[in-house]
C-alpha cells in the first residue's frame, strides 16, 4: 500500500512540474513593420494570422501610424500571414513559425517589380479580396475575385452600392423579386 501511495505522489509531482513548465513558457507572437514600394510605413493595413491552409483565422491586427504590428498570445506552430491594404491582398507568406518566449519578426516590404522583370503571368494573375460577413447573416466572410481596379469580377455575384442605392431598390421593387429579373416564381 505504501508503494502505491509513493507512486501516486511521484506521478502527482511530475504532473505538477509539467503544468508549471507549460505555464512558464511564454506565449508566442509575430511582429514587424509594413512598408510600401517607396519605403514609407503603411498605417491601417490589416495583418491576418491564419492556419497554413487558410481555413482558420486566428487574429487580425492593424498597423499603427509607424506601420508596426504585433500579434500576441499565439500558439507555437506554423502560420500563414496575409497582408491586406485597403481590402486588397498585397502579400501572403505561408511558412511563419513562432518561437517560444520570443517574437517572430516578419517585416513586409512591398517593393515594385520593374516592368522588364515582371512576367506575363504575374501581370495577368487573379486578385482576391476578403469580403467580411454581411450584417444580418450568420455566414462568415469569403474571398472574392476582383479586377486590377478593385471592381468585382464578372459573374462573382457581388454588387456594390451605397445605402441610398439599397433604399431606392427596396422602394421600387416588388417583394420577392430579384434585382433586374422581376418577381420570383413560387416554389
Amino acid at each position: 500500500m505504501k508503494d502505491m501511495h509513493t507512486k501516486l505522489l511521484r506521478m502527482g509531482i511530475i504532473g505538477l512540474m509539467l503544468c508549471a513548465a507549460n505555464a512558464w513558457a511564454g506565449p508566442a507572437s509575430i511582429q514587424g513593420i509594413v512598408k510600401d514600394a517607396s519605403g514609407q510605413q503603411i498605417k491601417g493595413a490589416d495583418v491576418r494570422i491564419e492556419s497554413v491552409d487558410g481555413k482558420q483565422l486566428f487574429k487580425t491586427v492593424k498597423t499603427d501610424a509607424r506601420g508596426r504590428y504585433v500579434s500576441q498570445e499565439l500558439q507555437l506552430r506554423v502560420y500563414r500571414v496575409t497582408l491586406l491594404v485597403n481590402g486588397a491582398v498585397k502579400a501572403c507568406i505561408t511558412n511563419i513559425k513562432t518561437k517560444q518566449d520570443q517574437a517572430t519578426e516578419l517585416n513586409l516590404d512591398l517593393k515594385r517589380v520593374a516592368a522588364a522583370q515582371a512576367t506575363t503571368e504575374q501581370k495577368k494573375g487573379t486578385h482576391m479580396v476578403w469580403m467580411p460577413t454581411r450584417t444580418g447573416t450568420h455566414l462568415g466572410g469569403n474571398w472574392v475575385e476582383v479586377d486590377e481596379y478593385g471592381k468585382a469580377a464578372s459573374g462573382s455575384n457581388v454588387h456594390t452600392g451605397t445605402g441610398e442605392d439599397l433604399r431606392r431598390q427596396q422602394l421600387t421593387q416588388q417583394p420577392g423579386s430579384l434585382p433586374g429579373q422581376g418577381p420570383t416564381p413560387p416554389p
